[in-house]
C-alpha cells in the first residue's frame, strides 16, 4: 500500500545528528543553526546573546561553577561546531583544548609491605625516623604502636602481643626506628570494637607535657605513676 500524501513522517533521535551538548536539547541546536545563517554580523551577535540566555535558563546549575558565563559561551561555540563568527565577550575555545585529556595523576605503584597496616604507616615511620631521640619520639612510637595494633586486630580478631607490633615497627622501618626498652601499650578493653579504625596520633595537638605537641595520654612506662 502506498503511503498517503498526508502521512506524517516520524523522526527518531537515532536517525538525526548526535548532540554535542545533549543537556541543552535539540531545539537549541536548531537555534544555533539559524543563528549561523544570519548574514549581518551585528544581528548575529545580538541573537547569540539571546541564545546564551536560553541556554542559561535550561542549565541553571551552571551557576554553581566558576566563570559560568564563559562556560555558557564555550558551550555555544561547541554546539556551533566551533564555526561561529560573533563578537563574544570571551575568546572562542578550540577543539584541541576542549577535547584534550587531563594529565594523568601519578599513582604510587610501590607495593605495600604490610597491607593490614596500610600505606600511610610507611610515611609515618619515615616521619618518626627523622625525629631526634627523646621523650617526644618515644611517645610517637607508642602512639603508632597502639594504632598498628588496632589495625592488626581488624584483620585478625585474635589477640596480638606488644612484642609482635614492636617487631613490625622495626621491620617496616628497615631498622631506622628502634622501639625503646620498657615501653608498654595500654590494655585493650574486653568490649573494644575495631570495625571503624581511627588514627589518634595527634602529633600537633594540645596535649600537656614539656613539648606541648603530643597528647600525654600516650605516655611510656617512664611516665606512668
Amino acid at each position: 500500500m502506498e503511503a498517503s500524501e498526508n502521512t506524517i513522517k516520524l523522526y527518531y533521535n537515532t536517525e538525526v545528528e548526535k548532540l554535542e551538548m545533549p543537556e541543552y536539547g535539540r531545539n537549541v541546536l536548531h537555534m544555533v543553526e539559524q543563528l549561523k545563517a544570519i548574514e549581518d554580523r551585528e544581528k548575529r551577535t545580538q541573537q547569540a546573546f539571546a541564545v546564551v540566555k536560553v541556554m542559561e535558563s535550561l542549565n541553571p546549575q551552571v551557576h554553581q561553577q566558576e566563570n559560568w558565563s564563559q562556560k555558557l559561551w564555550d558551550h555555544l561555540f561547541i554546539i556551533a561546531g566551533y564555526d561561529l563568527d560573533v563578537d563574544a565577550p570571551f575568546p572562542a575555545p578550540t577543539p584541541e583544548v576542549v577535547n584534550s585529556r587531563p594529565d594523568p595523576i601519578p599513582l604510587n605503584t610501590k607495593p605495600i609491605r604490610a597491607r593490614h597496616y596500610g600505606r600511610n604507616i610507611e610515611s609515618i615511620l619515615d616521619l618518626i625516623a627523622s625525629e631526634p631521640e627523646g621523650e617526644m619520639k618515644t611517645a610517637m612510637i607508642r602512639s603508632l604502636a597502639i594504632y598498628m595494633r588496632q589495625q592488626y586486630l581488624i584483620w585478625n580478631k585474635d589477640t596480638v602481643s606488644d612484642e609482635t607490633i614492636f617487631q613490625d615497627i622495626e621491620r617496616l622501618s628497615g631498622g631506622r626506628v628502634r622501639v625503646p626498652e620498657g615501653i608498654e601499650l595500654s590494655k585493650i578493653s574486653a568490649d573494644a570494637s575495631f570495625a571503624r579504625p581511627g588514627m589518634n596520633l595527634n602529633f600537633g595537638g594540645n596535649g600537656g607535657g614539656k613539648s606541648g605537641k603530643f597528647n600525654r595520654n600516650f605516655r611510656g612506662k617512664k611516665g606512668k605513676k
